[in-house]
């Protein structure tokens, strides 16, 4: 089973929308195997968003994700990363399609309510930044059967 990282953002805390994304990954088959509340620091944001520390727009970023506490989740399922990054949208929410996280719950570029890791790659990475071995749970779904063909597990 493949993992990937998604980051609830201060302005989907502060909205109230955590419930209905959490929710949205839960219908759709993916296992929540980690979950927590984090606050950023500079640095931490600055490790994070490294590749764009640089940019003019860095400042904004940094202040949007230290406004509020994030909410850090690990979904688990086959393909989670692609999975994850088709549900969530454009990064743009005013150009997210509808029925995506974004597409529905977001107008904003910037306030755009969450962060997936784009890769599986990335998804390691970003997951040993914010969780240790401890914070994983491991438990067995008897949905499980429900969501895959045996041919595909």
């Amino acid at each position: 089973m493949e993992r990937t990282l998604v980051i609830i953002k201060p302005c989907a805390l502060q909205r109230g929308l955590s419930g209905e994304i959490i929710s949205r990954f839960e219908k759709k088959g993916l296992k929540l195997v980690a979950l927590k509340m984090y606050r950023f620091t500079k640095e931490k944001c600055a490790e994070h968003y490294s590749h764009l520390v640089g940019k003019t727009f860095y400042p904004i970023i940094e202040s949007s994700m230290m406004a509020a506490p994030v909410i850090l989740c690990c979904w688990e399922g086959i393909d989670a990363v692609e999975v994850v990054r088709e549900m969530t949208g454009a990064t743009n929410g005013r150009k997210a399609l509808p029925g995506t996280v974004r597409g529905d719950l977001c107008m904003s570029h910037q306030e755009n309510i969450i962060h997936t890791s784009d890769t599986k790659e990335n998804a390691a990475i970003e997951l040993d930044r914010f969780f240790c071995k401890d914070d994983y749970f491991e438990y067995d779904s008897p949905l499980f059967k429900y969501l895959y063909a045996e041919d595909e597990i």
